[in-house]
């Protein structure tokens, strides 16, 4: 069972001040709405689903039960960090020399982890025909320590929250497999999914490379045009925080300023999963209380933002 833990004074904390709304205001509403997430995961436990070869195609077909009813999705990524860095080299903008710099790594790299999170619109989660809310986490075969290279730091942050490289080796998922199963899921190409991100880039590239079998495009105009093709409503969190102000750093950061406590073992991509979901669904309500519409679409620090 998951249990909670004792939560954040919230008389102390300063909240930010958004569209309107008093902080006295906003603070009854993150109380409120702390107090309901975190009875939810209090009640019942929370199962990752560890997703590995032999029963990829069984997780497969609950995912395709769910989806429909539950089609808010979460996602998160771990790959082996990024080893290549742009030196000169004529770009028009940042935007730009990001996206180089995203496919020169994406295109070199292997994806490690996938995790995705389905919810409803409001926040509850699939059961899956048990008593646990459920969340997946897939784990891919193809990157290997011993031959890949990868950023340092990062495989050992991985390491010390429990990713078993041997293990993914030997059990891991085809990541061609993967791919023809996602595209057959109802997950993507499809419009009345909503994919929910933060900071996203990287999480879709590798995302792109896998359900296309090649390279990223060479022109950041090509990859958004993929982007809404395969995932033609989605929202980057990072994104959104740009529209409040006060709130400010990472997902872990978010979090914490929102009150949303994590479940399950941090950088791993199934916990990432859940809690953007969660920091998703708490900004959602705080701080948009119309349509989210006009930010669909937008990558942090990709394209162009307005």
């Amino acid at each position: 069972m998951i249990e909670r833990v004792s939560g954040p004074d919230f008389e102390e904390l300063t909240f930010p001040h958004c569209y309107g709304q008093s902080s006295a205001k906003l603070r009854s509403l993150i109380d409120f709405v702390t107090w309901e997430m975190s009875l939810l995961l209090k009640s019942e436990s929370v199962q990752f689903r560890e997703v590995w070869n032999y029963n990829l195609e069984d997780e497969f077909d609950l995912i395709r039960e769910v989806v429909d009813e539950f089609p808010y999705v979460a996602m998160d990524t771990e790959f082996p960090g990024i080893v290549l860095r742009l030196v000169g080299g004529n770009f028009k903008n940042s935007n730009e020399y990001h996206y180089q710099a995203l496919k020169d790594n994406v295109d070199l790299l292997k994806l490690i982890q996938l995790g995705l999170t389905f919810t409803d619109e409001e926040g509850n989660l699939p059961k899956c025909g048990t008593d646990k809310f459920c969340v997946w986490q897939f784990n891919f075969r193809e990157f290997n320590v011993n031959e890949d290279v990868f950023a340092y730091d990062s495989i050992e942050l991985l390491k010390q929250s429990g990713i078993d490289f041997k293990k993914n080796n030997e059990m891991g998922i085809d990541s061609q497999r993967f791919g023809e199963l996602l595209m057959s899921s109802g997950v993507v190409l499809n419009d009345s999914v909503y994919w929910v991100t933060f900071h996203s880039g990287y999480d879709f590239g590798y995302l792109l490379k896998l359900l296309t079998c090649q390279d990223l495009p060479d022109t950041q105009a090509r990859f958004f045009d993929l982007i809404k093709m395969y995932f033609p409503t989605l929202y980057d969190i990072k994104h959104l925080m740009k529209f409040c102000n006060g709130l400010h750093g990472g997902l872990n950061k978010l979090a914490e300023l929102l009150g949303v406590e994590r479940v399950g073992v941090s950088h791993q991509a199934g916990s990432d999963s859940l809690l953007t979901a969660c920091n998703f669904r708490k900004l959602k309500e705080n701080f948009f209380s119309g349509s989210l519409e006009k930010y669909v679409g937008v990558l942090y620090g990709l394209g162009v933002e307005n």
